[in-house]
């Protein structure tokens, strides 16, 4: 039997997590995928910040959420992830991360732990008691793996009595299998 993948344990962890009227922020939009998701959870009256650096991914976003006709529910932000806590003030109940690099995108294009450590804080600063940050790593990849693990190691120092972090399949990391990280204010 094969372990969940990370994106499925992150989706059920903010399925539990978010409900409808809720802010929520995807830090790396990418094709758009974890953004609909988060648009069809928070209902009309939420809200969704997405935030990528590389215009193919927000114009990517746009296209799968006006197909769906959900793009009224989202503000996409050419920005980098480090820029949260200027664009959302509001009590925020999940913020995923997707690290790595765009599917089908430019693969010199990745996420690195120089500017993916100062967005998990900043997520943090944004994110309500009781809600959660999710955050698949993909270890499998040039600079990956020392990503993976600033994150793994960025987890296991936040102070306990405020916060509660979570590794899933993680185990399997240094053979570049993607896992999860979460954390929830408690």
């Amino acid at each position: 039997m094969h372990p969940k993948r990370a994106t499925t344990i992150a989706h059920e962890l903010i399925e539990a997590t978010l409900s409808s009227g809720e802010v929520a922020i995807d830090a790396t939009v990418g094709n758009g995928h974890d953004t609909l998701f988060l648009a069809q959870q928070v209902g009309d009256q939420g809200k969704v910040y997405g935030f990528d650096i590389q215009a193919d991914a927000i114009a990517s976003a746009r296209k799968r959420l006006t197909e769906a006709d959900l793009l009224h529910r989202v503000s996409l932000l050419h920005e980098s992830h480090t820029e949260i806590r200027q664009h959302c003030v509001t009590p925020v109940a999940v913020v995923m991360f997707n690290l790595g690099y765009l599917p089908g995108g430019d693969l010199s294009q990745i996420t690195q732990s120089s500017s993916t450590l100062p967005a998990l804080e900043a997520a943090l600063e944004v994110l309500r008691q009781g809600g959660i940050l999710t955050c698949c790593c993909y270890p499998g990849h040039s600079g990956g793996l020392e990503e993976a693990e600033a994150v793994l190691s960025w987890a296991k120092s936040l102070d306990q009595a405020l916060f509660q972090a979570e590794a899933y399949n993680e185990k399997g990391r240094h053979e570049g299998r993607p896992f999860l990280v979460s954390v929830q204010r408690c």
